[in-house]
């Protein structure tokens, strides 16, 4: 009789298809998912090829084997076409290496060919089985305990080009390599007054090349999708010119390798470069990035949505009955969800077969709302000025305004608030320096070219404060100045003080007529802490920022076998220690919601002595600034350093305000781009039906909502200053199942 349990005997991994960064975090994952469940984990090394060869391209893996993997880029266990695993004898002998070693459950990580032939793979199994009984090569009785295959998949492709999921592994990682590319080039071709041409890769999926002219303010862009239209060559040399007479220094095209015209003929990096230098004799030079594209180390997201995706594909590989269709695990808006692996694939082929014949309506359909908002996005920010409006209709004029801490992206929202704003034929004003400069009118109407190459700054240009105006003669002075510069809608563009300003604001608008006006709140803090979303834009830049200077600590530390002690931002939120502490592999992340005791310190150092007493070279904690007021990073630092003898020897790092800086990541580009937008919507639907409600705009359950800002208090936990409810903090258990 066959076996019907509900856990597999061993679970396999493999790698397929292209390389992308975050494979590895995903191979470890599942490992380590899968051992922690008291599973035999297996890393099929040379993906389906190791499959059909057995022997040792089939590892059986300890939690030790996955030390060191999690920074790298690539595939640390290997990848490669198999042709004999596409014959029915090659995938026989899969079948028979797999059982061997007891596995029965199989996670596959690549691209819709590497998962459509593990499905396969998957619906032939019982025959194979059979077919090995019958050849003597398997006892029946095996057969009968392995009887099918349980599979789930999860994509690996930097083209982020698979339905069922709105981010690929891999993907995150190709745009921080183009945005890096594209920033460089920006310099140079300013200096010379040039034009480049960058070609990226995306044969059927214009994904990157789209949110990488999004991220860097790319003057054009031409994707499979939606092809230019016939007199797109005319159109785009008099866009080209007209940049030049307005006072651009460099001129931008970005080109996906599968661009073509709405007949269907390709356009190519080179046609472009000929008709920009015969057309308008501009100097061009053409940038092919290619295959630098999939390499370097994983991005923090990356990093962090490999895991979680490949603990979940563990996870449902436990839970699904005998002989359940194969599953893809993938994200949607924050949230990680699955579904039916087929009909993903077929959805993906259906796209490129729209772009075959010619629909392109249609294929921009299937790609999803988040690609069509992006694409009208990119259409009016990249314009030379804002189109004409109607005469006799009413100039509303919007404000943008900072306050709190600062967050990269800043920037990049203002350009989006001002052109977008301009573009409605709105007036738009930008306040200097929070809420201060509000109350001393230093305000600003902005002009197109006013925010020409914010998209890519870091910093605030127009300055933050963290001043709340709570006092009578604070709000009044307020009030005052939104009367005399007629502001009829305000944009607060940053985090815990601005929304408590905003609010403010808002409940003294029966006191104050002027202060009876629309108000949106848009999160902007890189520690995360504020209501009405899951994730604040700048958060994503300053992980990135901490993964990267602990890869570099790590690099120093292994040579010594020691212990760091990274003190990270955060205030009175963990969010930025405990995310950065799972894209890092932290033995042990502190955060001010659990604090710590001696118990927990102490616990912690046995732990750590354990683990060097068996060979590990190198120790990570993640501290949270805010963790606790007594039990200080030097403090534990000075404590692992006493304890560990000769063992190992332990340093802090703290590692302050640089989480602040830098350029913006192209995630928090895009992300303060298009929430800017949809401000700017809510703000125009209140002023154009004469409404005047105020809301919080943020990512929660998977998509973008707007909350009530009359219910800021009932969101908050005003004594310890973060949200009620903190989705992030789900994540805790990931973390201690990969620190084992």
């Amino acid at each position: 009789m066959a076996d019907t349990g509900s856990t597999p005997s061993s679970i396999g991994v493999l790698t397929s298809g292209g390389d992308a960064s975050g494979m590895n975090p995903a191979v470890r994952a599942v490992i380590r998912t899968a051992l922690h469940h008291g599973i035999d984990a297996y890393a099929i090394h040379e993906g389906y090829q190791g499959l059909v060869d057995g022997g040792d391209l089939i590892r059986r893996m300890e939690l030790a084997d996955t030390d060191g993997i999690l920074h790298k880029g690539g595939t640390e266990i290997g990848t490669a076409r198999s042709k004999e695993f596409r014959t029915r004898e090659g995938r026989r002998a899969a079948a028979r290496n797999m059982l061997e070693r007891g596995i029965d459950a199989l996670v596959v990580i690549g691209g819709d060919g590497s998962l459509t032939g593990a499905n396969m793979f998957r619906a032939e199994w019982p025959e194979l089985l059979a077919e090995l009984v019958d050849a003597g090569e398997i006892s029946a009785a095996d057969a009968e305990s392995h009887s099918f295959l349980r599979l789930v998949g999860l994509v690996g492709s930097i083209d982020n080009d698979m339905s069922g999921t709105d981010m690929t592994i891999g993907a995150d990682t190709a745009l921080h390599r183009i945005v890096e590319a594209m920033d460089a080039l920006r310099s140079t071709a300013s200096s010379h007054q040039r034009s480049f041409v960058v070609e990226v890769m995306g044969r059927h999926c214009g994904y990157l090349a789209l949110m990488a002219s999004l991220a860097t303010a790319a003057n054009w862009v031409l994707i499979p999708e939606q092809p230019p239209a016939d007199d797109w060559a005319d159109q785009m040399c008099r866009d080209v010119r007209t940049g030049r007479q307005i006072g651009r220094r460099q001129s931008v095209v970005v080109v996906a390798e599968g661009a073509q015209d709405r007949a269907g003929n390709p356009i190519t990096a080179e046609q472009v470069k000929k008709l920009l230098e015969d057309e308008l004799g501009e100097d061009t030079r053409i940038t092919t990035l290619g295959h630098v594209q999939r390499g370097g180390a994983p991005s923090a997201f990356d990093r962090f949505l490999a895991t979680r995706l490949g603990f979940t594909a563990v996870e449902r590989l436990l839970t699904d009955a005998p002989g359940a269709p194969a599953q893809l695990v993938g994200l949607r808006g924050n949230r990680v969800v699955t579904s039916p692996l087929m009909e993903c694939v077929e959805q993906t082929h259906a796209v490129a077969e729209r772009i075959k014949a010619q629909d392109y309506d249609g294929a921009m359909l299937l790609r999803g709302g988040s690609f069509r908002q992006s694409h009208r996005i990119l259409q009016t920010v990249q314009q030379a000025a804002a189109r004409p409006t109607q005469t006799g209709r009413r100039r509303f004029r919007l404000a943008i305004v900072h306050s709190g801490g600062l967050a990269p992206g800043m920037n990049a929202a203002v350009r989006a608030a001002v052109r977008l704003g301009l573009d409605r034929g709105y007036s738009v004003l930008a306040v200097k320096n929070g809420f201060r400069g509000l109350r001393r009118g230093q305000i600003q109407e902005m002009d197109w070219m006013d925010v020409s190459g914010w998209v890519s700054d870091g910093g605030a240009e127009l300055g933050t404060d963290r001043h709340i105006p709570t006092t009578g003669a604070g709000i009044e002075q307020v009030a005052e100045q939104i009367a005399a510069h007629r502001i009829d809608g305000l944009l607060m563009a940053g985090g815990w003080t601005g929304y408590q300003s905003a609010y403010e604001l808002h409940r003294h608008r029966q006191q104050y007529p002027a202060l009876d006006i629309p108000i949106v709140c848009l999160p902007m803090t890189i520690t995360n802490d504020v209501p009405g979303t899951e994730l604040s834009i700048g958060s994503d830049t300053a992980l990135n920022s901490i993964v990267s200077d602990v890869d570099k600590i790590r690099q120093a530390a292994v040579a010594t076998r020691r212990v760091a002690v990274v003190e990270v931002m955060g205030r009175h939120a963990g969010y930025l220690a405990l995310l950065s502490g799972i894209a890092s592999g932290a033995e042990r992340i502190y955060m001010p919601e659990d604090g710590i005791t001696i118990d927990d310190l102490t616990a912690d150092i046995h732990s750590m002595a354990e683990g060097f007493r068996s060979g590990k070279r190198f120790g990570l904690i993640i501290r949270s600034e805010g963790a606790d007021a007594v039990y200080n990073t030097w403090f534990i630092t000075s404590l692992f350093e006493k304890e560990g003898g000769e063992l190992f020897d332990a340093r802090q790092a703290v590692l302050g305000h640089v989480q602040e800086g830098g350029d913006p990541s192209p995630f928090d580009r895009i992300h303060a781009t298009s929430l800017t937008a949809r401000c700017i919507e809510f703000l125009s639907e209140q002023l154009e039906s004469g409404g005047r409600a105020s809301a919080m705009i943020g990512f929660q359950s998977g998509r973008v909502q707007f909350t009530d800002l009359t219910s800021y208090p009932a969101l908050i936990d005003a004594e310890a200053k973060r949200p009620v409810e903190q989705r992030w903090m789900e994540s805790k258990d990931l973390a201690k199942i990969m620190r084992r």
